[in-house]
């Protein structure tokens, strides 16, 4: 019988690659807290109407990504693919509107069935932060700050760059739309089938298209710098000085978009040259209208979203896995308290490991492949006088501690 295998676009977490994926999420949530952050965990399912009513129907993730399908009670779900939706949809019916502000962190698994390749899965996991209530440039600073900072406690802001866009306001996004369906209306025959559909339902998104025929229009498409509002422009020169004044460096890019309604003002992405074709390590915007098209009043906010493994690949070192203390027992009599060495040791904060069967020798060699860093000793003799020998398996050598001070001197050898 074939030996069963993960499904195409998932992997195991195991041994490196979990540490390497707790750090990350660990990191996160530390600096998070340091923020004022609570951490929220919403369904990994939800009502597909959640992600199809905020992602837009047109949207690739909706018409070609989802993991969507009908339930046995007959009501239609979705693996989401994304967090900000749940968060918002939670804040709504918890009736959370009301106590405002909320600063969310999350981390969890997303879906979408698109083709697997480096750093990018069917099944991904996120971390992610929204800032629900303010509307002040200082909360979008502040938001990239505290992904700036995480970056930072990981050691990989280095290798990455802030891209900083605006998206303005209701009225300069109508203007920059007509300028654009202008623009594009007359190339339209150089353009994909693909932007043509979205010429007719989001011009936006054709900024987004990743086709060669494209992007050699989009190059000189209109920005949205010439129809921004005065109150948009105020909005943006804000944003600027806050991050000088939180010493973040940025470089602008008009090319940054994001095609649904509900985003508004700020845009921005973490993107790094070390990841191929998947530069974007995080990114977000403001999205003012999502609270409101989840069912709940016009609510302002601001996030963004890492993905876990893009984050884990730019990691240079990790944080080894603790070394265990072996505890050997020989010979069934001392069992008892071998088990209660144990727990002592575990009661103490000491990963420690029981050698289950064989002789001396045998049980030491499973020391050794455990890469223990202490063996505990215990034979009849040692236990009748309330004794163990505890051997330094770096140094070599070796003691006889009472038993009742194994957990203090434990922790001593362990620094």
């Amino acid at each position: 019988m074939d030996a069963l295998q993960p499904v195409r676009g998932t992997r195991d977490l195991l041994g490196e690659d979990h540490r390497r994926h707790a750090h990350v999420v660990g990191m996160a949530r530390r600096i998070a807290g340091l923020y004022g952050f609570d951490e929220w965990a919403t369904p990994i399912f939800e009502d597909t109407r959640v992600f199809s009513r905020t992602l837009g129907e047109t949207s690739d993730v909706v018409s070609k990504e989802m993991y969507s399908f009908t339930d046995r009670g007959g009501e239609p779900v979705t693996l989401r693919p994304e967090g900000t939706a749940g968060v918002c949809r939670a804040l709504v019916s918890n009736g959370l509107t009301q106590s405002l502000p909320q600063r969310v962190f999350y981390a969890g698994p997303m879906f979408r069935y698109e083709r697997p390749q480096k750093g990018r899965y069917r099944q991904f996991h996120q971390i992610g932060a929204e800032l629900i209530g303010p509307s002040e440039p200082l909360a979008d600073a502040e938001a990239i700050a505290l992904g700036r900072d995480i970056l930072r406690g990981l050691g990989i802001e280095g290798q990455t760059v802030l891209e900083l866009n605006t998206l303005g306001d209701a009225e300069s996004r109508d203007a920059w739309r007509h300028a654009l369906v202008g623009y594009f209306s007359d190339v339209r025959g150089g353009l994909s089938d693909e932007s043509q559909a979205r010429l007719e339902r989001n011009p936006l998104r054709i900024l987004d298209s990743k086709s060669d025929q494209d992007q050699a229009l989009v190059a000189d498409a209109p920005l949205i710098d010439a129809s921004l509002t005065a109150a948009a422009r105020d909005h943006w020169d804000e944003l600027r000085r806050a991050l000088n004044r939180f010493g973040i460096a940025f470089r602008e890019n008009p090319r940054i978009v994001r095609g649904l309604d509900y985003y508004s003002h700020t845009a921005f992405e973490f993107v790094t040259d070390r990841l191929g074709a998947q530069g974007t390590v995080l990114g977000g915007g403001r999205y003012d209208g999502l609270v409101a098209a989840m069912g709940g009043p016009s609510t302002p906010a601001i996030g963004w979203a890492a993905g876990i493994e893009r984050l884990s690949m730019l990691l240079d070192d990790v944080p080894e896995a603790p070394r265990p203390v072996a505890v050997v027992p020989v010979g069934e009599a001392v069992l008892p308290a071998a088990i209660g060495v144990l727990q002592a040791l575990r009661e103490a904060g000491v990963r420690s490991e029981m050698a289950y069967r064989g002789n001396l020798k045998r049980r030491m060699e499973r020391a050794n492949r455990t890469h223990a860093r202490i063996a505990i000793i215990l034979g009849d003799e040692e236990v009748a006088r309330g004794m163990a020998q505890v051997r330094d398996l770096d140094a070599g050598g070796q003691q006889e501690v009472a038993l009742a001070a194994l957990p203090a001197h434990v922790r001593s050898l362990l620094g």
